[in-house]
């Protein structure tokens, strides 16, 4: 459970980062998501997920938890 809660902690500091650093940016991909059909929004999300999995096995493979 503690390692649910520090991932949840991470995604919440990286994603604070990019409002609080960049919010125009933010506005700026959110425009282009809208403009993008449902499938490609879909398949990057699939593709988000492949490389967060990757990134944990990585992780777990270096002793991370």
């Amino acid at each position: 459970m503690s390692t649910v809660l520090l991932a949840l902690g991470l995604v919440m500091i990286v994603e604070g980062l990019a409002y609080a650093l960049a919010p125009s940016l933010v506005e700026r991909m959110l425009e282009m998501l809208r403009s993008l059909p449902e499938a490609a929004v879909r398949q990057v999300g699939m593709l988000c997920v492949v490389g967060g999995l990757i990134f944990v096995w990585f992780a777990s493979r270096l002793g991370a938890f």
